[in-house]
């Protein structure tokens, strides 16, 4: 009878892991984020496809890598609510039409002497459109504050059910005036700021961007404001970022997790994929515009599952096809999350590779050799 046992419990035990499992996984993670957009019971055919199964289960399992920063989230967390570290930064500070809040980091005391305005980097996180919080980069803000030499802004802004894209790139112009209009106070320079983002954050910067050079009445600025503020930046910084929203969506499909992001959503819908794409809006701006485009540089880690390097290898393609200023750097090796989580302790791997990319730019952003 155990030899019986034995047999009939093998074949059970296979079925559960290759069956079992990945249903579960699946359907947990549908019923929780969102079922396919299909009609009555069509929803539940499409969601219990084999191939939507197995390719969604994969994609959850390898969300389980992320467990090994468990020790960098305690470290954050930390330092963070450890008030000593409140003298190298101003945190929570409101800005903008739905008073967000901001935080704001200082240079270096050797580079604050005298009264001369340090340059500006604000930095945008990312997190699927639907996702983040400012508290969360206060280890990159503060390191990033003293490799560029650089006052250092990480502002929030409403991400999805709170709002959509347009609602998120109101909120980072919305901190590019609150920067103009603060410079004294902080003592830093208006008319020196670089966009920097990760992931969905170095598309809003992208998009920001195109928005106020395009003068957008969507903002809600003020024609002359918007212009001002689009003179001011120097050029943007995109590390990871996803550039036109339906190569991405093709992609969500081939993971079969177009369901479950949140991009679809904060896009209201697919039909406004276009309006939302860097890559759409730069085909649409006139020669006069694009003059006023400012440069790009483009990170991307080669081992990027979660947005693939061909994202911004063809928007370098695309900027360099309109004659505007764009770096590209593939970095081998580098995942999606290392792309930001390495930037944020000088004991992880990829610190130094990204940060001298990073700094190589800034430097010619700034016009320094």
């Amino acid at each position: 009878m155990s030899g019986l046992k034995y047999h009939m419990s093998l074949p059970v035990a296979v079925g559960v892991l290759l069956v079992g499992l990945p249903y579960s996984i699946s359907v947990t993670a549908q019923w929780l984020y969102g079922w396919p957009n299909k009609p009555g019971y069509k929803k539940y055919i499409e969601a219990l496809k084999p191939r939507r199964i197995y390719c969604l289960a994969r994609a959850v399992l390898e969300s389980l890598k992320y467990l090994q920063y468990g020790r960098l989230y305690f470290r954050w967390k930390s330092w963070y609510k450890d008030d000593e570290n409140r003298k190298h930064y101003e945190k929570g500070i409101t800005f903008g039409r739905r008073s967000n809040k901001l935080d704001l980091y200082h240079p270096p005391k050797m580079d604050r002497s005298g009264d001369q305005p340090s340059p500006v980097v604000v930095f945008i996180y990312g997190g699927a459109w639907g996702s983040g919080e400012r508290s969360i980069y206060c280890l990159l803000a503060r390191h990033m504050a003293e490799e560029l030499s650089a006052t250092i802004i990480c502002p929030d802004y409403c991400t999805y059910p709170n709002g959509n894209v347009l609602g998120m790139v109101q909120d980072i112009a919305d901190c590019l005036v609150w920067a103009k209009e603060n410079t004294q106070k902080y003592n830093f320079n208006q008319d020196n700021i670089v966009l920097m983002g990760h992931s969905a954050g170095a598309h809003l910067c992208a998009l920001t961007t195109l928005f106020l050079t395009d003068t957008r009445d969507e903002l809600f600025i003020e024609t002359s404001k918007q212009q001002s503020i689009a003179q001011a930046i120097r050029g943007v910084i995109g590390l990871s970022g996803v550039y036109n929203i339906m190569d991405h969506y093709e992609h969500e499909q081939r993971r079969a997790v177009e369901y479950v992001s949140t991009m679809h959503k904060a896009m209201n819908g697919v039909e406004n994929f276009p309006y939302y794409s860097p890559t759409h809006l730069l085909r649409m701006l006139s020669q006069d515009k694009l003059n006023r485009v400012p440069p790009f540089a483009l990170l991307h880690g080669t081992n990027d599952i979660i947005v693939p390097v061909e994202s911004s290898i063809r928007f370098s393609e695309l900027l360099t096809s309109l004659s505007l200023k764009v770096s590209l750097y593939l970095l081998p090796g580098v995942d999606h999350t290392e792309m930001v989580t390495d930037l944020m302790a000088l004991d992880r791997r990829f610190y130094h590779p990204i940060y001298s990319c990073i700094k190589q730019e800034y430097r010619k952003l700034q016009g320094v050799c």
